[in-house]
């Protein structure tokens, strides 16, 4: 896994392995894409997110001072580390969804 510090400039390619699914959203098309998705968000803190791109390509990048962007195509998914600004949009029309994840919880 990388250092924090690395995950503050640059995409990671990989969620860690210590994490598991929670929930996800609901598929977005360019029609239902929330407009909150297009400008910088964030995940709250130790939680991770995963976007499944299904259909089309979708333009995926972290906000200043963070470094990364990617163009993720149909079939693939992009890791979204904890409390990092990022944003997507739509290049080519299609439907994606994101899956959130974190630490198995050790209460009762």
């Amino acid at each position: 896994m990388k250092e924090p510090t690395e995950l503050l400039i640059a995409l990671p390619s990989e969620l860690p392995t210590d994490v598991i699914a929670y929930r996800r959203t609901p598929e977005f098309t360019e029609k239902t894409l929330p407009e909150a998705f297009k400008a910088a968000h964030a995940t709250k803190a130790g939680v991770w997110g995963l976007i499944h791109v299904l259909q089309g390509q979708l333009f995926y990048c972290l906000e200043e001072p963070h470094k990364g962007r990617r163009l993720i195509g149909p079939g693939e998914t992009a890791p979204i580390p904890p409390g990092i600004p990022h944003r997507v949009a739509f290049v080519e029309g299609g439907r994606f969804f994101v899956e959130f994840f974190k630490k198995p919880s050790n209460e009762p």
